[in-house]
């Protein structure tokens, strides 16, 4: 090669070089400027605590490497050709996989790439990026050819691959450069530095502690009527509610806030000094006077325990007063440690006495007006509900589906004493937010579903503390029974009742934690082609959080967050969508949030014609159970566009016409549950065809003999309203048998009555419940 052709490449080779050079420092320069800012914003709101947590001190953990997602790379377009080629020689594909497979097998590349964060795996992903990459570029970058052909003509050893190799790891895997920023972000460990306002007073935290119908919360009530300006955090839309209208009624002007729903006494919309909100909905930077935190034992929740710890540590009041069961007591004292704040407890004793029974009911002819069954399936309710009126009995049905409209007017049927509905069928919904006359707390069952800290489903039986909720409904002082009972339906889940309640609650250890949209946005800044559900899990991956504290489940969120993953939208939108509350087992409520996310990415508001068509407004009265759960799910849909309408109130601007609709769907659900019984008894055909048949097989002699397997029975079977209630989880083999059980029974009775009045009319009644 002439000496003026090298002149001529050699400007051309330094380019190529100087800016990737240059990209990488003004990286690592970017990384830093996070980490001060980070490091500002940690001193910001840093204070002096009482104690030391010796988990600081801890070595952080390794990262789940298993989370880590490779990013797709664009190959860079060289406009000067092949300059590497030029300077050199052309490389040989056969040659460089060969090259490409000696460097992988050194050890001491593997283990020099593992003191750079890349463990196993993530080394085998980069090297077989690396080696498609260099196998399949036309013009790979002329240092690294220059390097490549060197090795091949013994001018260099295997060994110089390695800076190139680790440049293309960092590229595919970015968070290998700014692991240091993410620990930083997702330092979980004192929680209590989020909230520079709170640290800046010194609160005054008093602990209101008792069992159910002890007047804990009416105490802090109290207080919170009687000050300048104060905040109620409740569990429950319903709790709110309560404290709402008892606060107005009270003549204290109080404001509603909840998640789906804002209202001002004020005419013109301006604040009140008092308001009532469900606990996620509190604001951690106003100033009040006095804040109450309802149900504090909620903390340890696997779901929403972070809501708690939010209140508890960032509420800007003067007094904080807590109320909840005195498991959680010595717990809260030690959060309170950490904000160098003294805490003041109060005890309270049960205002009414409560009895365990020594005998189960055993039957459902032997209910008593004021009994109250609780059941943890919505089957098992249909199924109890059926046989109650069955017995000429009239009974009100609560679960947690329920709108909250229709619980109250459930409880108001249960609680007035002229309505001839003396009995309650309800799940553990009832344990917190409504006020029910009940003198008797049945357990129809003590299993119950549940999910861990890790996610999984399970059944298990129910703890003390949930037990103890359960049973203090019963004989509240506000009722006409002062005096409360407690037992089982069934003979044997009595003295596993007994134990259960012998034992004292399990102190509270932890307390939850959840990860901030401005969290979420600082990975984003260091992992911009990251998915918003793999943040989320890195995250949680790399967070260090202190013995006291644990990082909610986030199944529920990444589950959203995969769903709308395709749905082009920011980061900030994406996270609150998935932050809303659905239940994801409901068919009908995810597809419309799908359509939702969807509408919204176009920019195109949701109006209220878009809804009403979406939903198929207006809907008719259920005439089954399976039409009753699509309009509970529809309430939920209509629940889901307030949420966000108050998040995004340019795109779901027609609230109030929505809320109206949501009001008359109320009703109608309303009217589908106080006709229940009619819902669940056999008025649709397939059922009633199929109990049929089936109690006529069980009349058939034991030497007959059907065959097996045949395609007509099995479609039969299948298209069968029966058979998909069951499918769908509305209704389980058990319940089949006993609607079975009835329905033969009810026939029996039907044709002896039949006989005696017209015994010419029995094959009239054929088939008819």
């Amino acid at each position: 090669m002439s000496v003026n052709r090298c002149l001529y490449l050699l400007p051309r080779l330094q380019r190529h070089i100087s800016p990737r050079t240059a990209r990488i420092t003004a990286a690592g320069c970017q990384a830093s400027a996070g980490s001060s800012l980070l490091h500002r914003q940690h001193q910001a709101g840093s204070v002096v605590c009482s104690r030391n947590v010796s988990s600081n001190n801890s070595s952080p953990k390794p990262p789940d490497t298993s989370l880590f997602v490779p990013v797709s790379l664009k190959a860079d377009s060289l406009v000067d050709g092949d300059v590497g080629a030029e300077l050199t020689q052309p490389l040989d594909k056969n040659e460089l996989l060969k090259l490409m497979n000696r460097f992988y097998k050194r050890k001491e590349m593997q283990m020099l790439a593992a003191d750079s964060g890349l463990d196993a795996r993530l080394f085998h992903q980069a090297f077989i990026s690396f080696r498609k990459y260099v196998l399949e570029m036309t013009a790979l970058p002329a240092d690294l050819h220059i390097v490549l052909s060197d090795i091949r003509y013994g001018a260099g050893h295997i060994d110089d691959i390695y800076p190139y190799f680790l440049r293309h790891a960092k590229q595919i895997f970015p968070m290998l450069d700014c692991m240091d920023d993410l620990r930083k972000i997702s330092d979980l460990r004192v929680p209590a530095n989020w909230y520079p306002e709170a640290r800046a007073i010194q609160r005054k935290v008093i602990f209101h502690a008792g069992p159910t119908n002890s007047g804990k919360t009416y105490h802090a009530i109290q207080r919170y009527l009687t000050a300048k300006s104060g905040v109620y955090c409740g569990p429950l839309k319903l709790l709110a509610h309560e404290i709402f209208e008892k606060s107005n009624t009270a003549g204290v002007a109080c404001d509603l806030v909840t998640g789906e729903e804002r209202t001002f006494v004020d005419l013109d919309s301006r604040p009140a000094a008092h308001v009532a909100c469900t606990i996620e909905m509190c604001n951690v930077t106003t100033k009040y006077e006095v804040a109450v935190i309802d149900e504090i034992q909620m903390i340890r929740d696997s779901s929403r325990g972070w809501a708690w710890t939010r209140a508890l540590l960032g509420l800007c009041a003067e007094e904080i007063h807590v109320c909840g069961e005195p498991a959680a007591i010595d717990f809260v004292r030690e959060l309170m440690y950490t904000t160098g704040e003294e805490m003041e407890v109060n005890t309270y004793k049960r205002l009414t006495p409560i009895t365990v029974l020594d005998q189960a009911v055993e039957s459902l002819d032997n209910l008593s007006p004021g009994d109250c069954i609780v059941c943890f399936s919505k089957n098992d309710i249909y199924s109890i509900s059926r046989q109650i009126e069955a017995r000429g009995k009239e009974c009100a049905v609560i679960y947690g589906s329920l709108p909250p409209g229709t619980k109250l007017s459930q409880a108001k049927k249960f609680n007035d004493p002229d309505d001839p509905c003396k009995i309650l069928v309800a799940t553990d919904a009832i344990g917190m937010g409504l006020n029910l006359s009940i003198k008797r707390i049945i357990f129809n069952s003590l299993v119950k579903p549940n999910t861990n800290e890790k996610g999984e489903k399970q059944m298990e039986t129910i703890s003390t503390s949930q037990a103890l909720q359960i049973a203090g409904r019963a004989g509240r002082f506000s009722s006409i029974f002062k005096d409360g009972e407690v037992t089982t339906m069934h003979r044997d889940d009595l003295p596993i009742l007994k134990e259960i309640l012998r034992h004292s609650v399990d102190p509270i250890e932890t307390a939850g934690l959840h990860p901030t949209a401005e969290q979420i946005e600082m990975f984003a800044y260091h992992l911009p082609d990251a998915t918003l559900s793999n943040l989320i899990e890195i995250f949680v991956s790399l967070s260090q959080v202190d013995g006291m504290y644990f990082v909610c489940n986030i199944d529920d969120f990444k589950f959203l967050a995969d769903m709308i993953q395709h749905i082009p939208l920011n980061l900030r939108s994406r996270y609150v969508f998935c932050t809303a509350p659905i239940n994801r087992k409901q068919l009908f409520v995810c597809t419309s949030f799908l359509k939702f996310a969807r509408q919204f990415s176009r920019d195109e508001p949701l109006t209220f014609d878009w809804i009403c068509r979406h939903i198929h407004w207006p809907l008719p009265p259920p005439k089954n159970i399976k039409d009753l759960v699509h309009l509970e799910a529809v309430h939920d849909v209509l629940d889901l566009y307030l949420w966000l309408s108050y998040r995004f109130m340019d795109m779901f601007p027609d609230t109030v016409m929505v809320r109206a609709i949501q009001q008359k769907l109320d009703q109608i659900i309303q009217e589908g549950v106080r006709n229940i019984t009619r819902l669940i008894r056999a008025t649709d055909p397939p059922i009633t065809d199929l109990l049929q048949k089936q109690s006529k097989r069980r009349n058939k002699t034991v030497g007959s003999k059907s065959p097996k397997g045949k395609k007509g029975d099995r479609k039969e079977k299948e298209s069968s309203l029966a058979y998909r209630l069951i499918k769908d989880g509305l209704l389980t083999p058990h319940l089949l048998q006993e609607l079975q059980k009835e329905w033969f029974k009810d026939q029996v009775q039907d044709s002896t009555n039949q006989s005696t009045l017209d015994p010419e009319g029995n094959k009239e009644k054929e088939g008819k419940v």
